[in-house]
């Protein structure tokens, strides 16, 4: 039996998720209105890559909608957002492609036309946000040996003790983390460590 998968643009020319199409037909039940003020609540559509829940549910009160619809909805919109953002497709194509899925033409019309007037604003969240790393502020580390036997006093394999300290990117804030592996997974680590940094080293 010969079977073929669509391929999406906005799902970066790969088969759309298979819980994204499970939950089409959610966002299909809602009115063109209630859509409207999931999209473009605010007048802010980058925040849906974001949108609390919270939020919405307020702003969907009178459709008493389940949450698990809301969540669902929120779950799938920022997808298709920050999916469609982040692999560049114009809003025609998208359009194009969430009534293929399913979605009513005049949800897809408020949706893309909000997504077109604030494509390079979600473009510019998402690089913010993908780019905020941690910066690595000090590493220690100790060696501990311990005897498997107290009559025979062998020792065992030692563990290495790594304690790192590394800023939050969000709240600029020191974290420390503590971590302990064995003499053998150091030896990975610092392998893939070294291999990483070559790798970086060549793109630079």
């Amino acid at each position: 039996m010969n079977s073929y998968f669509i391929l999406f643009r906005f799902c970066g020319d790969l088969d759309c998720p298979d819980w994204v199409l499970a939950e089409m037909s959610t966002l299909a039940r809602i009115v063109s209105l209630i859509f409207s003020v999931l999209t473009i609540s605010a007048q802010n559509l980058p925040e849906m890559i974001s949108f609390s829940y919270d939020k919405v549910s307020k702003l969907t009160s009178d459709a008493k909608f389940e949450s698990g619809d809301i969540k669902a909805s929120i779950a799938v919109l920022s997808f298709i957002l920050s999916s469609a953002a982040k692999h560049d497709v114009d809003s025609e194509s998208l359009s194009s492609e969430l009534q293929q899925l399913g979605l009513p033409k005049e949800h897809t019309t408020g949706l893309c036309k909000s997504y077109e007037d604030k494509h390079i604003a979600l473009q510019e969240k998402l690089r913010e946000s993908s780019l905020r790393l941690g910066r690595l502020e000090a590493v220690n580390w100790r060696v501990d040996y311990t005897l498997s036997s107290s009559q025979l006093k062998q020792v065992n394999e030692p563990t290495v003790q790594l304690r790192l300290q590394a800023q939050d990117p969000e709240t600029e804030s020191t974290q420390t983390t503590t971590v302990s592996i064995t003499a053998d997974k150091f030896r990975v680590l610092l392998t893939e460590l070294k291999q990483a940094q070559t790798m970086m080293s060549a793109l630079q």
